[in-house]
């Protein structure tokens, strides 16, 4: 991407944001929107989001794709890997190289399973507004591409702006329960999740081609996901409304 055309798609990206924190925004659906861009800013294979629930425990909340998002799974199962070191410290860890194990020394399981899905390099940037950690966001490289000074001032910029985003949305829930918005985004991506299974299932397509097929039908609609996943896992939602996403040319199934 282009100097220029990326300064414009930043500008764009940020008006974006800002028109979402509206009372009523959707933060998973703003997040997995962050996260693409991060692909698509930063020419990064894959990105992923990590936020602490109220117990100071990460919870996977937004990825780029499946993939990702079960390599973040299996980070917090072990408890290792650089988006939990990074929470910890609220220091930013950029061009990992996961193939040497002296950078990898803290995780070597994380460090196995993300060469195991084809990445090569990765980098881990804290979610924080000043003093304060939220979680963090996570780059994959599938190359052994390096962040430049830049994109790593970029890619925080990005994470402050989910900070931002995710803190603004608990002070507009302050008159309910402390951290009731992130308990509430957590509960919601269980039931998106329980979704998109079903109508990969339904649609024998990827789990990524269900999510973005949903996500559009919600979208368009001015649906919020977690309502929209609500009634297709009740039953009470015809999801032949929602467009089956095309198969690739040439696949039978």
């Amino acid at each position: 991407m282009s100097g220029m055309t990326r300064e414009r798609r930043l500008a764009e990206i940020f008006v974006e944001v800002a028109d979402s924190l509206v009372e009523d925004f959707d933060v998973i659906d703003l997040l997995h929107r962050l996260s693409a861009r991060c692909v698509e800013l930063l020419d990064v294979s894959a990105a992923g989001i990590l936020l602490a629930d109220a117990h100071g425990e990460l919870q996977v909340i937004a990825a780029s794709d499946e993939h990702t998002r079960l390599l973040e799974l299996f980070a917090l199962q072990h408890d290792q890997g650089p988006c939990v070191e990074c929470y910890r410290s609220g220091t930013a860890r950029t061009n990992i190289d996961l193939s040497r194990t002296e950078t990898t020394a803290g995780w070597p399981r994380f460090a196995a399973r993300a060469r195991e899905t084809g990445y090569v390099t990765t980098h881990a940037i804290p979610l924080r507004l000043r003093n304060r950690v939220v979680g963090a966001l996570n780059l994959f490289h599938t190359t052994r591409d390096r962040l430049g000074d830049d994109d790593i001032a970029l890619s925080q910029a990005l994470a402050d702006v989910a900070t931002i985003a995710i803190l603004q949305q608990r002070t507009l829930e302050q008159s309910h329960v402390e951290n009731s918005q992130l308990e509430t985004a957590l509960t919601s991506r269980i039931l998106i999740e329980q979704a998109k299974g079903v109508l990969a299932e339904r649609w024998n397509t990827s789990v990524d081609d269900a999510f973005t097929a949903f996500r559009s039908y919600a979208r368009s609609r001015h649906l919020r996901l977690s309502d929209l996943a609500v009634r297709i896992i009740s039953g009470g939602f015809d999801t032949a409304a929602i467009p089956a996403p095309v198969p690739p040319e040439g696949h039978s199934g």
